[in-house]
C-alpha cells in the first residue's frame, strides 16, 4: 500500500514479545489503511536507542522496566533532535509522574483495552497533526531543559505542583493544578473539584497545601482550599465569617481564622 504524506511512524518498544504484539494488534487496522508505519520493534533500551536515531518515529511507545537501559534512560541516550513523542507502556503505575515530567503524551497501564489504548493513540494523533502545521512549540527544548535542569535541591526559588497524577476507574491520567477550583480534606485524601467532577487524591490536606502556590491556591478553612481566580464573590455572615461562592455557584465558608490571609492575597481589606 502506497504510504501517505502524513502517515504516522512508530516505534514499539518492550523488552516482552507478548506486549509488542498487543500494540502491533492495536495498530493493526491503521496500519491496513496506510495512516501508521511501524518502522521497527526494540525488545531492549539499547537498540531503542539506535532504532530512534536510524527510523526518526514520530511516536514510540516505550516500555518502562527493561534489563540494563530503562525507558527514561532511553530518552536521556537519544539526541536531542531525534527525540519523538513517547507513550509509555508498563504494568507499574509508580513511574507516571516521572512519564509526565519527561513530557510523555500519555501512560498505558497494563493490562490495558482498546479503548484506553486508542485514546492515547488518538492524543498522539492529534498532538502530531499540530506539529506538523507548526503549532506545538519547543516541546523538545523543554525535554532537554528538563533532562538538564540542576537538582532540586540545589535551586534557591521554590516550585509548585503543576501537575497532579489522579487513579481512577483503573486509569492513571494528569491533572492540571490550574483546573482544580476547590478542594476539601476527606480523611487521608483530598477531594479535587474542576468543573462537575471530582477526584479522590491520597494526600493530607496539610501536605498538599505546602505544594501549591499561595498566590493561587489559599486555605480558607481548615478542610478547604481554593483556587483564587475560580471565587466569584464574598457574602459577609457572621463573627468575622464570609460564604464564599464560586463561579459554579458552589458555595464554601470562609472561617475567621483565614481571613487575614486571603485578605493579603486579594489586595483588599474584609
Amino acid at each position: 500500500m502506497k504510504k501517505e504524506a502524513s502517515t504516522m511512524r512508530v516505534l514499539i518498544v518492550d523488552d516482552e514479545p507478548a506486549g509488542r504484539e498487543i500494540v502491533r494488534e492495536m495498530l493493526a487496522e491503521t496500519v491496513q489503511r496506510g495512516e501508521v508505519e511501524i518502522v521497527s520493534e526494540c525488545e531492549d533500551g539499547s537498540s531503542a536507542v539506535d532504532a530512534i536515531e536510524k527510523t526518526r518515529p514520530d511516536l514510540v511507545f516505550l516500555d518502562v522496566q527493561m534489563p540494563e537501559m530503562d525507558g527514561f534512560g532511553v530518552l536521556s541516550a537519544v539526541p536531542p533532535d531525534a527525540l519523538p513523542f513517547v507513550i509509555f507502556v508498563t504494568a507499574y503505575d509508580q513511574y507516571a509522574l516521572r512519564a509526565f515530567e519527561v513530557h510523555a503524551l500519555d501512560y498505558l497501564l497494563k493490562p490495558y483495552d482498546r479503548e484506553r489504548f486508542e485514546q492515547a493513540f488518538e492524543q498522539a494523533r492529534r498532538t502530531l497533526a499540530l506539529e506538523r502545521a507548526g503549532d506545538v512549540s519547543e516541546r523538545i527544548l523543554n525535554l532537554l531543559e528538563k533532562r538538564d535542569a540542576p537538582d532540586s535541591q540545589t535551586l534557591t526559588q521554590q516550585t509548585y505542583l503543576e501537575r497532579l497524577v489522579i487513579k481512577t476507574d483503573g486509569r492513571v491520567f494528569f491533572l492540571r493544578v490550574d483546573e482544580v477550583e476547590w478542594l476539601e480534606a476527606e480523611g487521608n485524601y483530598v477531594s479535587l473539584h474542576t468543573g462537575k467532577r471530582a477526584y479522590l487524591f491520597r494526600e493530607a490536606i496539610s501536605t498538599l497545601e505546602m505544594q501549591l502556590d499561595p498566590h493561587k491556591f489559599q486555605r480558607i478553612h481548615r478542610s478547604t482550599i481554593v483556587n483564587i481566580d475560580c471565587i466569584r464573590e464574598l457574602q459577609p455572615m457572621f463573627r468575622g465569617e464570609y460564604r464564599v461562592v464560586m463561579r459554579d455557584g458552589t458555595e464554601l465558608k470562609l472561617s475567621q481564622t483565614y481571613r487575614d490571609k486571603l485578605q493579603q492575597q486579594l489586595g483588599g481589606t474584609l
